[in-house]
């Protein structure tokens, strides 16, 4: 069983910084894709930063410049770099990982981690 656990999750001041990190249970169990996505209350979940086990990053362009997402293969570990912090930012982080299949894709979730931007 695969499991992505999130940690680093805190209440901030606007400017702050934090730093978010995920670990697989499973240091064998590669994946294709992993990053980070973010729910707001009331809003629907969106996608903050992707990077691959290439190092090829995405960003939304809401955090291009301020966040910067990172990876360490060989602990199957995926950190989020958040500086600048503002209070738009503030939700639920979740952990994303995706391991391409024949034909598709499995997809795994951790349980989130708590950011607030707050004065």
């Amino acid at each position: 069983q695969v499991q992505l656990e999130e940690s680093g999750g805190d209440s901030v001041q606007p400017g702050g910084s934090l730093r978010l990190s995920c670990a697989s249970t499973r240091i064998d169990f590669s994946f294709n894709f992993m990053g980070w996505y973010r729910q707001a209350p009331g809003k629907q979940r969106e996608l903050v930063a992707t990077i691959t086990s290439g190092d090829n990053t995405n960003y939304a362009d809401s955090v291009k410049g301020r966040f910067t997402v990172s990876r360490d293969n060989a602990k199957n570990m995926v950190y989020l770099q958040m500086n600048s912090l503002k209070p738009e930012d503030t939700g639920v982080y979740y952990c994303n990982g995706r391991h391409l299949i024949l034909g598709g894709s499995r997809e795994f979730w951790g349980q989130g981690t708590q950011v607030t931007v707050s004065s």
